[in-house]
């Protein structure tokens, strides 16, 4: 194999490639990136198994091959050159190094036969569509945050993507929660996700698939079975396997009855709940709420620093009611808001509560109180 390509085409393939491979491997195959030159490109592919990414970028093709390389490796020596160099990569004939060749800069990189590398793209998908890339990372953006870490609920690692009937329309549904907050949003479903298996995408795919959708004027096709999904945008394919599990019914936890509404201004909140905030420790998190007509007041008390209390104008006349939440969750929650009006509705200091923007938008969040 011998080709030479631009650093710049080179390293924007291989900055979406690499992040798929661990830094620490007990199977070496995974470490590296496959390489195939051939009809003018160079083909990137990696894996750990459960993800893998595929791209392809122009190249001058002097000796079609095909051949596996560390993957950040590769990655660090291609960031390191500098701009508008050209890379040559050419294996030697023996086919156990490989020349990494720029200006007067030259690097030999072991290499793995590339027979030795895994594929897991194999198999049909049931359900293709395509999607502005803006929507599907607004889907993302406004529920990851709530996935859960926590590996023994292995089902809850991830955002549940399905289809659903709301209002008479056919929705795209993402759902996320770790069983404190819960984050659901909705769009419009694109023609070809009716009957679309409900999906549990993993952490990692979607932190990846977040990446790929920044170019908002994009469009991303999304195939999908019962075990895989296939993102394809411009030149690059990332292919996840999903999370075999059941997702819990959700909608048992968003509540309906909720009837004490609180309207405030999301700026002026989020800023107070991160003043008073910063008394409190690493462990409780919990800030106080106290409300009683046309006020709020956040509280909170650390025992081992002092106290914090900040007063709010805001809308309310439902009896008074004193409520605690966790102050990181609330700010989360604030931080995907939209609209200048937040709408939060209660019930009572020991049920989940609902917050959404005034807007009518299509997003709402849970929240379960603490006790304070």
């Amino acid at each position: 194999m011998r080709v030479t390509i631009e650093r710049s085409n080179l390293l924007k393939s291989l900055n979406h490639v690499h992040r798929v491979v661990e830094r620490r491997n007990t199977i070496p195959i995974l470490s590296n990136v496959l390489l195939e030159a051939d009809s003018g490109e160079l083909q990137l592919k990696a894996t750990d198994l459960d993800l893998e990414i595929f791209e392809k970028a122009p190249a001058m093709i002097e000796q079609a091959g095909t051949t596996t390389v560390p993957a950040h490796m590769l990655y660090d020596i291609v960031r390191k050159l500098p701009d508008g160099s050209e890379v040559m990569l050419a294996v030697d004939e023996d086919g156990t190094t490989m020349k990494v060749t720029a200006g007067r800069s030259r690097f030999t990189l072991q290499i793995l036969p590339a027979s030795d590398f895994p594929d897991i793209t194999a198999g049909e998908f049931s359900h293709s569509f395509r999607i502005p890339a803006s929507n599907l990372g607004g889907l993302i953006e406004q529920t990851q945050f709530a996935i859960s870490t926590e590996e023994t609920r292995y089902y809850l690692n991830g955002i549940y993507l399905h289809s659903v009937e709301d209002d008479g329309k056919l929705m795209l549904r993402a759902v996320a929660t770790d069983g404190h907050r819960l984050a659901r949003s909705q769009m419009e479903a694109p023609s070809g996700s009716e009957g679309m298996p409900g999906i549990i995408i993993p952490r990692k795919a979607v932190g990846e698939i977040q990446k790929l959708v920044e170019d908002p004027d994009a469009t991303v096709t999304v195939e999908l079975s019962d075990t895989k999904i296939r993102i394809s945008v411009d030149n690059v394919i990332l292919t996840s396997k999903l999370i075999d599990g059941t997702f819990p019914d959700y909608n048992r936890v968003i509540p309906a009855a909720n009837d004490k509404e609180l309207r405030l201004d999301r700026a002026t909140f989020s800023g107070a709940v991160d003043r008073v905030s910063t008394i409190s420790s690493e462990r409780g998190r919990a800030v106080k709420m106290q409300l009683s007509d046309s006020q709020l007041v956040l509280t909170v008390n650390n025992p081992d620093s002092g106290s914090a209390t900040e007063e709010l104008p805001v809308s309310y006349d439902s009896g008074d009611l004193e409520i605690g939440f966790n102050s990181r969750y609330l700010l989360d929650i604030s931080n995907q808001l939209s609209s200048e009006e937040t709408i939060f509705m209660l019930a009572d200091p020991g049920s989940p509560t609902l917050i959404r923007d005034s807007d009518g938008s299509d997003t709402i969040y849970v929240l379960m109180p603490m006790r304070v």
